[in-house]
């Protein structure tokens, strides 16, 4: 034989291949890919919850809306405050949070007052009923207290007419009752996205189903489903697809009809049967197809029919990570939301952690705090592709440098926490 070695091909077992981009270099591209849905709706607060903002949130009054007390205690005259020793003040009356003090308050004299309600425009101080001795109707102060003291000023928090929540903000349960606050019964919110997706493998048996030789459940569409839904998109499931060519184009073609995004998950490695970078590069538009990472290099990213596809790997861990680091951001994206970097933590590998140079690599991991209090983060032995309990068990990816190796026991490691990211 002229030749006694096989020749092959870039596969995901190799450690380096130059026709495949950064994670960076993917994100970028895929950012740039994508805009914002221009659709609006208007929706009572209640509502809103997780939707993003459309037009701002203007506030038409004060927050407090009148000078209120910070404190429990006695409101007086700033002049009244003794420069030294201590001071008698005749207690007049009783102010409570909704029921103002009528009254006036002239010199040494002081009311009673509760947390929240109005200062009386004449006294501009509350010292704490525990910083007094009371006495026959009279409080006795002392000369550490000053001017302005535990009263809230009108408007301190929020003034009439300030922007309170800018356009592209993901409102959060603490908007919600600020928004509430401010009197505004309703807000304008970007459309949801639409997102199709679909399987492709005549191995995948739906749940229920009898599995003969060969078969498996097909789990990727309730991690989907489950991803999506948590961000709040409008989802259409069209199921699992058999591998034949007509069958996955029509399939296509569908998804891209009733949505913004298309996501498949399987079909995009090299075999006989994995038609979806082919019959993409035929209707539509391939701007990438390989990511220099681990699990998950096999990922087509493109367009059909003016709708973002995502081809994700066939394998539920691979599934997983690529949502999180390129759909989750460009969907976020689509809603109109603003930019929001995935969080890295530093922690100390709490096991040697193995890994060859040549790829950016999301390891499984669990995060804890030790005896001493310091973050520290271990992982399975067994990091495979295919292997959902994995994630199930992990509370975080370790994240490990493309041109990094082996790291040893001790050593310092990037960890993205799953917690605000799932």
């Amino acid at each position: 034989m002229p030749n006694d070695v096989v020749a092959s091909q870039p596969s995901c077992d190799d450690d380096y291949d130059s026709d495949s981009l950064t994670c960076d270099q993917a994100v970028a591209r895929i950012l740039g890919a994508v805009s914002s849905v221009s659709e609006t709706e208007t929706l009572p607060v209640r509502e809103a919850l997780d939707r993003v903002l459309a037009k701002p949130v203007i506030s038409k009054i004060d927050v407090p809306s009148h000078t209120n007390s910070a404190m429990d205690g006695y409101a007086m005259r700033a002049e009244d405050l003794p420069g030294d020793g201590t001071k008698r003040l005749q207690v007049i009356g009783t102010a409570f949070a909704g029921k103002p003090y009528r009254g006036t308050v002239g010199p040494d004299q002081a009311i009673r007052i509760m947390t929240g309600a109005v200062v009386p425009p004449e006294t501009g101080v509350v010292i704490m009923q525990e910083d007094t001795e009371l006495e026959d109707e009279q409080i006795v102060i002392d000369n550490r207290h000053k001017p302005g003291q535990n009263v809230r000023a009108a408007g301190e928090d929020i003034a009439a007419g300030s922007t309170v929540l800018r356009p592209g903000h993901l409102i959060g349960p603490a908007d919600l009752g600020l928004i509430a606050s401010l009197g505004i019964g309703e807000v304008e919110v970007g459309r949801r996205p639409r997102v199709a997706f679909l399987s492709t493998g005549d191995e995948l048996r739906g749940v229920g189903e009898t599995l003969e030789v060969g078969e498996i459940y097909d789990s990727n569409r309730y991690t989907l489903h489950g991803m999506l839904k948590r961000l709040g998109t409008d989802i259409v499931d069209l199921g699992v697809v058999e591998d034949e060519r007509e069958a996955v184009r029509a399939a296509l073609f569908e998804a891209a009809e009733v949505a913004d995004v298309v996501i498949t998950s399987g079909g995009v490695s090299v075999g006989e049967a994995d038609y979806i970078k082919e019959i993409l590069t035929e209707i539509g538009e391939v701007r990438f197809w390989k990511v220099a990472m681990k699990p998950g290099r096999p990922l087509a990213f493109g367009t059909i029919e003016g709708s973002i596809f995502f081809g994700l790997p066939g394998n539920p861990v691979s599934v997983m990570v690529t949502f999180y680091q390129f759909v989750q951001p460009a969907l976020l994206k689509l809603m109109g939301a603003e930019p929001r970097p995935q969080l890295l933590v530093k922690a100390k590998a709490a096991n040697t952690l193995k890994k060859r140079p040549g790829r950016l690599e999301y390891q499984r991991g669990y995060l804890k705090r030790d005896e001493n209090g310091e973050l520290t983060v271990s992982t399975d032995a067994d990091q495979g592709s295919g292997i959902l309990s994995s994630m199930s068990s992990a509370n975080c990816f370790v994240v490990l440098p493309m041109d990094g190796g082996r790291v040893e026991p001790g050593a310092a490691v990037d960890v993205q926490p799953f917690y605000g990211m799932m």
